[in-house]
């Protein structure tokens, strides 16, 4: 079954809350569609080969699947990928979605044999929905209480088998019975500037965009490792080049890009320094989460999940079991001096 035969159901996935539509097909289209075409995580991708080429050769469906890992690095590419290569439908929700088991039981019972049910954010599910799951996921059926009190009885539904999945940023949410489910566990990592700037350079192709190699290769530097920024930088470049009347994206064209967009040498974007300069003004730290999400008004989820791993990795922010301190780097990154190293360590 061809990729454009996928069916959808509810608009929510991952990163897409927030973008205006166009925007999301937009992006949706310059996703691969094969594992051929998916660069980086090179062993995720000979993962899924073998296990998806071992499915078909058995004619089953393939384990259960969980991806985990930093929001914007493909999880919900691979799940697309997946059905695609399996020749299956793909029916797509989110944790959040499935408030109620019979949100659940709905899409369970519209399976068809072999589909593949994508659940972003899957370690938001609530407890009642996932109890439902563990039976759908081992035994393909579902047991609904119809009625209750001295009426309630039972009703066995039988599920067409499937493969569920799921994406989390926060694996360790799962509870261990739902993570025990799944049979096939990959982690996606942040990926080296090398392989963002040949998916930047695919893009601009798709894009019918003129791009020098070293106008994406800058783009990628500070793209924080995540094709879903590269992405989306590339497609402001798209927009100043276009205004601008230039030819092509020059790596002139590529800084303007990214001075508008606040980004800096390090890819640090200004809630990135907000939470640097919190910490700064507390004399480096150490400071709880909660405090700092209110300070830079923002959610403390999306301060642990969206900014604080790529602060980690630059090695600009230490997380302690105290709180959060800033590193003599990140003081430099800010522009600020530290206090005596006795004084920030003490």
């Amino acid at each position: 079954m061809a990729g454009d035969e996928h069916v959808f159901h509810m608009e929510a996935f991952e990163g897409a809350a927030g973008e205006p539509a166009p925007e999301r097909a937009l992006e949706a289209g310059l996703r691969p569609t094969r594992l051929d075409e998916f660069v980086g995580q090179g062993r995720v991708v000979q993962d899924l080969r073998v296990h998806l080429e071992a499915a078909l050769q058995r004619a089953e469906p393939p384990d259960h699947i969980l991806f985990s890992g930093p929001p914007g690095l493909g999880k919900t590419s691979l799940a697309r990928i997946l059905a695609a290569e399996l020749g299956t439908r793909l029916h797509a929700t989110t944790g959040p979605a499935l408030e109620r088991p019979k949100d659940l039981v709905g899409l369970l019972t519209n399976l068809q044999q072999g589909d593949v049910l994508f659940i972003d954010e899957i370690h938001r599910v609530p407890v009642t929905v996932e109890e439902y799951l563990y039976t759908a996921m081992e035994d393909f059926r579902i047991e609904m209480t119809v009625d209750s009190g001295p009426h309630a009885r039972v009703l066995p539904i039988t599920i067409r088998p499937f493969t569920l999945v799921g994406a989390t940023t926060r694996e360790g949410l799962l509870s261990r019975p739902f993570r025990e489910r799944f049979g096939l566990f990959e982690r996606l990592d942040p990926y080296p500037a090398e392989e963002l700037t040949e998916i930047i350079l695919r893009q601009a192709r798709l894009l019918s965009l003129t791009i020098e190699h070293a106008a994406a290769t800058l783009l990628a530097e500070r793209a924080r490792g995540t094709p879903r920024i590269a992405g989306r930088f590339l497609r402001r470049a798209r927009d100043i080049a276009q205004v601008s009347g230039a030819e092509s994206i020059d790596p002139p064209l590529a800084r303007l890009t990214l001075e508008r967009l606040g980004v800096d040498a390090l890819g640090l974007e200004e809630m990135d320094r907000r939470v640097l300069r919190c910490l700064a003004d507390q004399a480096g730290g150490p400071v709880a989460l909660k405090t700092i999400a209110a300070v830079v008004g923002e959610t403390d989820d999306t301060i642990e999940d969206v900014f604080e791993p790529h602060l980690l990795r630059e090695g600009l922010l230490l997380k302690t079991a105290r709180g959060r301190m800033l590193s003599p780097s990140g003081w430099r990154a800010i522009g600020r001096v530290a206090p005596a190293e006795g004084r920030l360590f003490e």
